[in-house]
């Protein structure tokens, strides 16, 4: 079977419901099959064990149910998590009674709900890398399938690991706040958004640690979302937290993704607190404590940002797109030794070295939510860290479908194309921090560094994204036509949106 048109990043996605899906239980049969001979064959496990959760959409228990008969069919015990969390599926591996050779998670985060896939980890090598996920599309290509006189040589438990996930956060409260009592959080008013995806029982959670949750929205899972899209960066979802935040009149509001290894935060005023904001945010506590610091970031995050980051003390590197870049970046920059306890991205990916380097939602909400009790103790509000944050004035993404069948390389033919631009016109300044695509500033109007455009590829579609941000009026307009004088003749791609901008 042909398995690589589901390859997504680091994912296996496609649609799950409907007379066109592609992944059905079948295929997820099949898959779960491939995965338990695939490990057994490139691990070689004593006892081959396998945990497999799922996120609230409508076709993750069937799919849960067909990939772990299909492991079950290869000889592997596997455990059933049920509903659950993609950073908890990661997070069981480090359990050393569970003893599990890899996890499987049930998910296809914040797309829409006809949409499903499957996330990878193993206990030996963590997260799929993009490179390990098509060496299994190969071998799951070139296996013959479940056999029919295999029987089910293993067999599946359920397991509610959710229980032990909960623990460990429940702990982390209690070290932060440095503390024994059992209500640590009485006297915080938290609503949690939940986006009726798997984390609803973060409410329960706090709740147990003392903290009010009256007004938390969403919290059952639904996996036809009828609210809002489960997406921390949706305009709607985030509308809809900070008026139940106003209406509650609570401290903080907190949202995840459907698998919660996402969340965004809006303040008592129902302030939106994502992407730069959320990221000076938490930068700005961790400098607190560790002046010098790096902070890993992927390109979009703004010129505003990196100024805030060096006048808390830090150190600003941005990456490449793509939450696992920036991961395995600061992973790396930790490894040479650079001091960098932190990797996010705009998106609301965030992942601490202290948690291993897991990017999880509840763990970003739990540090900031200690933090907000402890200022709040002291008379102070968490969101005043951010109070020194410049925000561009104007700023846009635009993605330009390339129509080429050789999608990728014409992409990169038009970024040399505004690089070569670029070196020679002494208005176009170069990033120095450059790591994708082309990241161009300019002086606009009187002010120095006041505008800056990237231009870079999609990490999944055959798009160029454009993204652009002015501190002064009229500079986006000002530099996409710059851009678009330089690129207007460029074959294989539609530029009319860079045209609409011409007077």
């Amino acid at each position: 079977m042909d398995y690589k048109h589901l390859k997504s990043g680091t994912d296996l996605r496609g649609k799950a419901i409907g007379s066109d899906a592609v992944l059905t239980s079948e295929t997820a049969s099949r898959l779960g099959f491939a995965f338990a001979a695939w490990l057994a064959r490139r691990y070689a496990p004593v006892d081959l064990r396998i945990a497999i959760g799922r996120d609230s959409r409508l076709s993750g228990q069937q799919l849960l149910h067909a990939f772990a008969q299909g492991a079950v069919s290869a000889g592997a015990t596997v455990l059933d998590f049920g509903l659950c969390t993609t950073p908890a599926m990661y997070q069981s591996l480090k359990d050393e009674q569970l003893d599990l050779t890899a996890s499987i998670m049930v998910t296809a985060s914040h797309h829409p709900a006809d949409r499903n896939g499957l996330k990878f980890f193993t206990q030996r090598d963590g997260g799929f890398t993009s490179q390990m996920l098509s060496e299994f599309i190969l071998y799951a290509e070139q296996s013959p399938g479940i056999q029919q006189d295999a029987g089910n040589r293993g067999k599946v438990a359920a397991f509610d690991y959710l229980e032990i996930y909960c623990a460990n956060l429940k702990a982390k409260v209690r070290k932060e706040l440095n503390t024994d009592v059992a209500r640590p959080l009485l006297g915080l008013h938290v609503v949690v958004d939940a986006g009726n995806g798997a984390g609803g029982f973060y409410a329960q959670m706090l709740d147990e640690l003392g903290a009010w949750t009256e007004g938390s929205q969403f919290l059952k899972p639904d996996g036809s979302f009828p609210n809002h899209p489960p997406n921390p960066e949706n305009e709607t979802a985030m509308q809809s937290v900070s008026r139940a935040v106003i209406a509650a009149e609570a401290d903080l509001g907190v949202i995840f993704d459907a698998d919660c290894d996402r969340a965004a935060i809006v303040d008592s005023q129902g302030k939106v607190i994502n992407r730069n904001r959320l990221i000076a945010l938490v930068s700005a506590m961790l400098l607190d404590k560790q002046p010098g610091i790096t902070i890993v970031t992927d390109s979009v995050t703004s010129s505003g940002l990196a100024r805030f980051i060096g006048e808390w003390g830090g150190e600003h590197y941005r990456y490449k797109r793509g939450y696992r870049n920036v991961i395995d970046e600061a992973i790396r920059l930790n490894r040479s030794g650079v001091n960098c306890p932190l990797a996010i991205e705009t998106s609301g990916h965030a992942a601490f070295r202290e948690n291993d380097f897991v990017d999880d939602g509840m763990y970003l909400s739990t540090v900031l939510i200690c933090e907000a009790m402890r200022l709040k103790q002291e008379g102070k509000s968490l969101f005043s860290l951010i109070n020194g944050l410049q925000e561009p004035l104007e700023s846009v993404e635009i993605r330009l479908s390339i129509t080429a069948k050789d999608y990728h390389q014409t992409g990169l033919r038009l970024i040399e194309m505004v690089m070569e631009h670029a070196t020679f016109d002494a208005a176009w300044e170069i990033a120095s921090d450059n790591r994708e695509g082309i990241r161009i500033g300019f002086d606009l109007g009187e002010e120095m560094d006041s505008g800056w455009f990237l231009l870079r590829m999609s990490v999944h579609d055959p798009v160029l994204a454009l993204n652009v941000e002015s501190d002064v009026e009229s500079g986006v307009k000002h530099m996409i036509n710059a851009l678009y004088d330089v690129i207007r003749d460029a074959k294989g791609v539609d530029l009319s949106s860079l045209a609409a901008y011409e007077d």
